[in-house]
């Protein structure tokens, strides 16, 4: 449906332009259809069956039945270079020593400010789909399986499908 396609790029418009600390842009944004949201789907049921975590197969259902998938992610963010310690470290240089690219998901820690920007991202980019009546969810499953297939070059992403139907696919769900 080419109508909710153009709802993903407002979306990643949304996403692009909302308010980050700093004025620093560490957000990337990719747009999934067709096919790539078949092979995501399925991706995420072979995750999800791999390492014994639950409902990566109720998600990729949600995913297949989508029209369109707006992945937004963090990418190589540098800290806020606050020393504020939200984070967990007193300073900021103590995070960027501690940086461990052998987390099971995602690559941590980061900057609490970063993390925060991605949020505000994901909400104006699900806030745009609700204004124009665009069911949507935000998800973490989606994320890790499309930064394990390479969908997108992003630390840390999170994917919000969308579908235009006569009741959410994304609610009331088994």
């Amino acid at each position: 449906m080419e109508v909710m396609e153009v709802v993903a790029q407002l979306m990643a418009l949304s996403a692009r332009t909302a308010p980050k600390a700093g004025g620093k842009d560490y957000i990337v944004t990719k747009i999934v259809t067709g096919e790539d949201l078949e092979r995501l789907a399925d991706a995420m049921i072979d995750y999800g069956k791999q390492t014994g975590k639950i409902n990566f197969d109720r998600d990729a259902d949600s995913i297949r039945r989508s029209q369109a998938l707006l992945l937004i992610g963090l990418r190589a963010p540098a800290t806020a270079g606050l020393n504020c310690g939200a984070c967990g470290f007193a300073r900021c240089q103590d995070l960027e020593e501690a940086a461990s690219p052998q987390m099971v998901e995602f690559p941590g820690p980061w900057c609490a400010w970063r993390i925060i920007d991605l949020g505000i991202a994901l909400g104006s980019a699900a806030k745009m789909a609700s204004l124009l009546n665009a069911d949507n969810r935000i998800m973490y499953r989606a994320g890790v399986v499309a930064k394990r297939m390479g969908l997108v070059s992003a630390n840390l992403v999170c994917g919000i499908p969308i579908s235009a139907t006569g009741k959410s696919i994304y609610f009331d769900r088994g």
